[in-house]
């Protein structure tokens, strides 16, 4: 067998070698080219058994400290970090939550090893808009700017607590995948009362 084929078939080196924390079996698979998953998953749950690698859900394995944002992101696609999560860290809200929030496809709360995870549903044509959406370090992640639109979006008596960081040309480009006339008044008036 040729290095290159021992590490291929070397599970744990191909994991720690990735940038990535968290993967889907899918994910595992198509790293080592393994085309028979039963065979894989039976070795991933050896490696777990032997705290190699962790299994905070089902189907989902993960290096140790790894980033629940990263597996929030994973767990139901397509999803993207946003709302209470972003505006929070921005400093846009001032009130502290430790639940990680994002925009998806349906409404669901999760708990994964005692973290709280929220998903919003939101219309699929703005969830798959990519505008306002960076990939940082793994994760999909709203700009303030789009937080602030999906929050006032979905949530017409959010108050916010300091929007003058925010970039008001971003915020013109982004309201229109809303196509929400009403969310475009209370956005003007909103930003004409700094």
């Amino acid at each position: 067998m040729n290095s290159l084929n021992k590490e291929k078939t070397n599970v744990i080196l191909a994991l720690y070698k990735e940038p990535r924390s968290v993967f889907r079996l899918n994910d595992i698979a198509a790293m080592i080219e393994e085309p028979r998953p039963d065979a894989l998953y039976k070795r991933l749950n050896y490696y777990v058994q032997g705290g190699k690698i962790l299994n905070p859900r089902k189907g989902i394995y993960a290096k140790e400290n790894y980033s629940m944002e990263e597996l929030a992101g994973i767990l139901y696609t397509p999803s993207y970090i946003s709302f209470e999560s972003v505006l929070q860290s921005r400093g846009i809200t001032f009130q502290y939550s430790s639940v990680i929030t994002l925009a998806s496809y349906l409404s669901r709360k999760v708990k994964v090893n005692g973290s709280e995870i929220v998903y919003r549903k939101i219309k699929s044509e703005i969830l798959v808009n990519p505008i306002g959406i960076q990939n940082i370090n793994n994760k999909s992640i709203a700009t303030p700017e789009r937080a602030m639109l999906d929050t006032m979006y979905l949530d017409k008596n959010y108050s916010f607590d300091n929007i003058s960081s925010l970039d008001k040309k971003l915020l013109a480009e982004i309201l229109p995948i809303y196509n929400s006339k009403i969310l475009a008044r209370r956005l003007n008036r909103l930003l004409n009362s700094l």
